[in-house]
């Protein structure tokens, strides 16, 4: 089963599918130049100790994000059956 949640939301190792970047302006501009566009699959690679950043699986490349800007990705995940 297929579920949209927030990129914050997710948890260390879990993978997605980009579906939607709600940033506008220049935070919206950054992530989408990052490569955080619509249909990009990633994966959580961890999360600091306070749980801010996140580090993120991007193609072959890590990046990590604060929690602010992550709340404004929007990803389908697979829910455990």
């Amino acid at each position: 089963m297929k579920k949209i949640i927030k990129m914050r939301e997710m948890v260390d190792n879990q993978a997605g599918t980009i579906r939607r970047v709600s940033a506008s302006g220049e935070m919206g501009r950054r992530i989408r130049e990052m490569g955080l566009v619509a249909n990009a699959d990633i994966q959580i690679q961890g999360r600091a100790p306070l749980k801010d950043p996140v580090a993120i699986k991007l193609k072959d490349y890590v990046l990590t994000l604060r929690n602010n800007e992550a709340d404004h990705i929007l990803v389908e995940v697979d829910l455990p059956e």
